[in-house]
């Protein structure tokens, strides 16, 4: 089996493709990169658009063995792999990952999650299990014990390990959520698509996850109104109000999570947190504000260890069969 491989992490909006290299004590090194539009995003077809994002290394690598997750899996996807019930192990994932050629190239996609709540609702994710198996790469101590992950995001996904099984997740809807209320609502009438980082306000923020975290059982939806409020009787600037109701949002999703009957925060040491830097910072300092320990883990990489992880177990599984 080749020593290296293409990951590709494929959403909906964007297509992100990475050459890497396996290492024999189960690390990897970051070869290059490369990008493309998203499942839903691009005018051409999968296969021309894979290619077109990785063709450039063929030259040097030949036809590498393609590693694929997210919603390129999905029913809006190339091909659509069926959801995997937790509780699950890595090796369990690998070997269930979808195999098929294209232009030579062997491809695989990872299948995504699914688990049933103790509300007997169902829950589901693809692409963020990729992080998830690559956290317990980073320690032997991951896949032992009980370990509570938040996966901030579009949909932030609440996630419970345990002995190195991924047993049960919850998803909250807080980045849909923000986008459409600060983009799409009468919350919020001037910020529009510039909102950027430089136009961050951190009293505003925390204001926002205060006000929540300290509200009623249940006033989520009476108190959201505050974000307008507020701007029409001058306690928040029309700049200040997206950074307040981010702080709401987060506040809310955290209340949630401090509040869910499958998991107990005091029987965990800390929340392990993998997303966007300036994301995972804002929900680190909700979670200190609570009093709960966090531990933030690049997301890059920790995919990439994911990925990694599929094809070690994968390589192994072909040295068993031979």
């Amino acid at each position: 089996m080749p020593t290296h491989y293409i990951a590709v992490d494929w959403g909906t909006s964007r297509l992100r493709a990475f050459l890497c290299e396996a290492k024999g004590d189960g690390s990897f090194e970051l070869l290059a990169r490369s990008a493309g539009l998203g499942v839903s995003k691009s005018p051409m077809g999968f296969e021309e658009t894979l290619l077109h994002a990785i063709s450039a290394w063929e030259a040097d690598y030949g036809k590498l063995p393609v590693l694929m997750a997210g919603q390129i899996g999905s029913s809006i996807g190339w091909k659509e792999t069926p959801y995997l019930s937790c509780p699950i192990s890595p090796g369990e994932v690998a070997k269930s990952s979808l195999v098929f050629e294209c232009q030579g190239y062997s491809i695989s996609i990872v299948p995504g999650l699914s688990c049933r709540l103790e509300n007997d609702n169902y829950d589901c994710m693809r692409g963020e299990e990729l992080q998830i198996l690559g956290w317990m790469q980073l320690d032997s101590a991951h896949k032992k014990g009980r370990h509570l992950l938040c996966l901030p995001g579009t949909h932030t996904k609440w996630v419970l390990v345990e002995d190195g099984k991924i047993k049960l997740f919850k998803t909250a809807l807080t980045g849909e959520l923000f986008d459409l209320i600060a983009n799409h609502s009468v919350l919020i009438q001037s910020q529009g698509p510039d909102f950027n980082l430089a136009a961050f306000e951190q009293d505003a923020f925390d204001k926002g996850a205060a006000f929540t975290l300290n509200s009623e059982v249940g006033s989520f939806m009476h108190g959201l109104f505050s974000v307008r409020s507020k701007q029409l009787f001058g306690e928040l600037s029309k700049e200040q109000a997206t950074s307040y109701l981010s702080g709401l949002l987060i506040g809310s999703d955290i209340r949630a999570a401090l509040h869910a009957t499958e998991w107990s925060l005091s029987s965990v040491d800390q929340v392990t947190i993998i997303g966007a830097p300036h994301l995972s910072r804002s929900f680190a300092r909700v979670l200190a504000s609570e009093g709960i320990r966090s531990k933030i883990s690049k997301v890059t990489n920790t995919t990439l260890l994911g990925f990694n992880a599929i094809y070690h177990y994968s390589a192994q599984q072909l040295k068993e069969i031979s």
